[in-house]
């Protein structure tokens, strides 16, 4: 049985932080396009899902004349990161234009490369504890007011037993607003849902601190209270309290997303995530307290990284396959593609569905029907078409993809991938190509010698029939046929896989010109008539040169049957050596030029009644190529054809 756990896909990824209580959005564009958004910050937009897809101005158009379209726009084209604290911003929520205070955050996700292709949105409603805030500052208003009532009753004393009595009695009373005042922020302190802990100002000494705090930074109250904070946490004093000084010493706040530290809980040092603000509490523009709110991200941190890793594996992944994706959506009939997608249908950009459809060629549009059809009800998406770019050049795709449903069953959308397959159906093509001709080529002398063979059996009793010599000499013939086709494909094989061995040794050109091809000089049909430097020497491999030398005199005569004289040139031309194979036949076609070295081409437009296999031009050009020589031809229609090598001089 196979433990192998399946990682996550990206829309089980995206679902998962669906659930996630800190509000989270994807954009794309300058615009602020919204690609992805979670429960969360669709609830405090007081939207549903249907603004996937719209610019942020248009699924929240109360935003139009606020400040926020432009940061989205400067992060955007400037790829840097812009952060807000107790931000106000005006929002319709119930159909009313209400203002709420976020923390937030708008930050470039940039590839390798540098370009950002999208913008992380995070934001936390600190309404709340901005409105408490305010409420601690309208309460310290009170105070000075009720000081300088205590004043002005202590001015009035001596005037009047009665408004003293009065004084007295407001004072009480202030006194007890104040106690409960005092008594209402401990309480909003220990109950707060992030770590809050108050340190005093001017000694640092740690004044209250609840427990979500202390279990943050591993402590037990009685290590924290009355203490002084670096006291209690020595080991982030180092890095916190030159932080913690400037802000008592400037008034301005400090504040840090995501900041790794180390904090030793239960004795043991532990590497943590903390979201934290230093926040100066001050009296009459002096600071007087700093309150500290902290909140551990690590699981977060830790699983937006493994997002981050896993989606960059897939990514790489793709990449390197060469693959297509595409996400479908089958109730608005909208796709999303890749940039790959796209350029395997021929198109340098985004496309609508339809033109998508259209491309697929004709003759494969009810095949694609059916396997689109089929999907909805397996779930499983699979076919391989043809599509005509527009440039209306044919080639092969492979489409895969899976369907999900809603509760319902019914399809929502497809997911899937988009493989060019050309080259592998060209490959096929050829490989059936090879088979027909080479089960033809080889079928002729096969069925040759098996008629001489069956005559060589009837009359094998009468030896001296003169059939006998004819029929040996024709299944010789027929045998060498063979072994020639034979020694084509193996030559071939041996292109393919490398395996085409060199044994360089100096010879000299004339020698190895005067001595090939005596099969043909011994026919008496045709004059070979060298030119050229006697003296020339190549450090080469003499057999398979030899080789090549021979298969373009084969070829002139083959195609050139009417060129009585073939001529066999040798010159040298800077630091190469030139070689080649004149005739004065009927001279190729411009339009087969490109093929003439391909394997399986053949030159005349006969098919089978040509003999071979369409190999020796491309085993030549591999012998060739393997000396580091270049291969070509020279034609003119009706003035002949000159085949021609060079390679490196010693």
């Amino acid at each position: 049985m196979s433990n192998t756990v399946q990682p996550l896909n990206n829309q089980e990824l995206l679902n998962v932080l669906s659930f996630s209580e800190d509000a989270t959005a994807i954009h794309i564009t300058e615009d602020a396009i919204i690609q992805y958004a979670n429960n969360a910050m669709l609830a405090f937009w007081d939207k549903g899902s249907g603004v996937i897809g719209k610019s942020l101005v248009d699924a929240l158009p109360e935003l139009r004349d606020q400040p926020f379209i432009g940061m989205f726009k400067k992060v955007w084209n400037e790829g840097v990161t812009i952060k807000g604290t107790d931000t106000p911003a005006q929002l319709v929520v119930d159909g009313t234009l209400q203002t709420f205070y976020f923390d937030y955050e708008y930050r470039a996700i940039k590839n390798a490369e540098g370009q950002t292709y999208c913008i992380l949105h995070m934001a936390k409603d600190v309404t709340q504890r901005v409105l408490a805030k305010n409420r601690e500052q309208d309460l310290t208003e009170e105070l000075r007011a009720a000081n300088e009532e205590l004043q002005a009753a202590n001015e009035e004393m001596n005037a009047s037993n009665e408004e003293l009595s009065e004084s007295r009695q407001e004072l009480l009373e202030l006194y007890e607003d104040l106690k409960e005042g005092d008594t209402r922020f401990r309480n909003m302190v220990r109950q707060a849902p992030v770590g809050m802990c108050i340190i005093r100002a001017h000694d640092l000494y740690v004044q209250d601190v609840n427990d979500n705090y202390l279990e943050l930074v591993g402590k037990q109250r009685s290590e924290l209270e009355n203490r002084t904070i670096w006291d209690a946490v020595p080991e982030a004093a180092d890095t916190y309290a030159p932080i913690m000084n400037g802000v008592i010493t400037s008034g301005v706040a400090f504040s840090a997303r995501e900041h790794e530290l180390i904090l030793v809980r239960d004795g043991v040092p532990e590497t943590v995530f903390v979201d934290f603000v230093y926040e100066p509490v001050k009296s009459d523009g002096v600071v007087t307290a700093i309150m500290v709110l902290a909140i551990e991200v690590s699981d977060k941190v830790i699983a937006r990284r493994s997002i981050e890793d896993v989606e960059e594996r897939i990514r790489l992944a793709v990449e390197a396959a060469e693959i297509g994706t595409f996400d479908l959506d089958l109730e608005k009939n909208i796709m999303l593609t890749s940039e790959r997608f796209d350029t395997i249908f021929g198109f340098n950009r985004h496309a609508t569905w339809k033109k998508y459809k259209e491309a697929v060629h004709p003759d494969d549009w009810k095949n694609r029907e059916t396997a689109h059809e089929a999907a909805l009800i397996n779930g499983k998406l699979f076919y391989e078409a043809r599509i005509v770019h527009p440039d209306r050049s044919i080639h092969w795709i492979r489409v895969q993809g899976k369907v999900y449903y809603d509760k319902e069953h019914t399809p929502l959308r497809i997911l899937g991938t988009l493989l060019d397959i050309t080259q592998v159906k060209r490959l096929e093509q050829q490989k059936d190509d090879f088979i027909s001709i080479a089960s033809h080529e080889l079928k002729t002398p096969i069925t040759s010698l098996k008629a001489s063979l069956q005559l060589l059996e009837k009359i094998k009793g009468d030896r001296s029939s003169q059939l006998i010599p004819k029929l040996i000499d024709q299944s010789i013939k027929s045998v060498k046929k063979i072994s020639t086709l034979v020694d084509d494909l193996l030559n071939v094989s041996r292109t393919r896989e490398t395996q085409l061995k060199l044994n360089k040794s100096i010879f000299n050109v004339s020698e190895l010109m005067e001595d090939c091809c005596n099969h043909v000089r011994v026919a008496g049909k045709y004059e070979l008539v060298f030119q050229g430097d006697k003296q020339l020497t190549l450090f080469a491999d003499e057999h398979a040169i030899d080789q090549v030398i021979v298969n373009f005199v084969n070829n002139a005569v083959k195609y050139a049957p009417d060129s009585p004289k073939i001529y066999l040139i040798t010159e040298k031309v800077g630091n190469k050596i030139r070689m080649a194979v004149k005739d004065n036949g009927p001279g190729i076609s411009p339009d087969k030029i490109p093929y003439l070295f391909d394997r399986y081409y053949q030159a005349q437009p006969g098919g089978f009644n040509n003999s071979g296999l369409g190999l020796g031009l491309y085993i030549c050009a591999e012998i060739i190529r393997k000396h580091g020589g270049e291969i070509g031809v020279d034609t003119e229609l009706g003035k002949g054809s000159t085949f021609w090598f060079t390679l490196p001089a010693r």
